[in-house]
């Protein structure tokens, strides 16, 4: 379960990359365009989408990477104990708010695909499509805090890289 789980993470951070070669290819487009006096629809829709989608399929593989901006101030004044008690507090949080959020964009590419909802650009691209990189991209993310939580809880280690001083597996 860990090699499949660590594959989708790699999997996603790869997609990210093309997100973003993507989003560089288009805004590269946009600039020859502006020089050749072309007419070209929608770049600037689909520049947003490309670097959207850079960003949260990004987001699991960031996470375990343990790259994620984390304030620990609270965590590195308790006691050992508290420590403990406030690790995994944080992990079912972060669980429970990534799972609500990966819910509603879910829903939200849902109800873009049965209404028909398509972007306000000439191009009028179907939302949907943009759209389900971003809860891909949230539900693996959500998927990453519910895989840290029970990795934790279970003694573990789930954390790739640690910052400075720190030890791969909270403590």
């Amino acid at each position: 379960m860990r090699t499949l789980l660590d594959l989708i993470y790699r999997a996603m951070a790869w997609l990210s990359m093309l997100g973003m070669a993507a989003a560089f290819a288009v805004v590269a487009l946009g600039v020859l365009a502006r020089q050749m006096d072309w007419d070209v629809p929608g770049l600037d829709g689909y520049a947003g989408y490309a670097i959207a989608a850079a960003l949260f399929l990004a987001l699991p593989a960031t996470f375990q990477r343990n790259e994620h901006i984390r304030v620990t101030l609270l965590m590195e004044k308790a006691s050992m104990r508290w420590r403990g008690v406030l690790q995994v507090w944080s992990l079912l949080s972060a669980s429970a708010l990534c799972a609500f959020l990966a819910w509603y964009c879910v829903r939200m590419v849902w109800m873009s695909y049965t209404t028909h909802d398509i972007s306000q650009s000439m191009d009028a691209t179907p939302l949907w499509i943009p759209q389900l990189t971003m809860a891909v991209g949230a539900t693996g993310l959500a998927l990453a805090c519910v895989d840290a939580t029970l990795s934790h809880l279970l003694g573990r280690p789930f954390f790739q890289h640690a910052p400075a001083g720190e030890a791969a597996r909270v403590e």
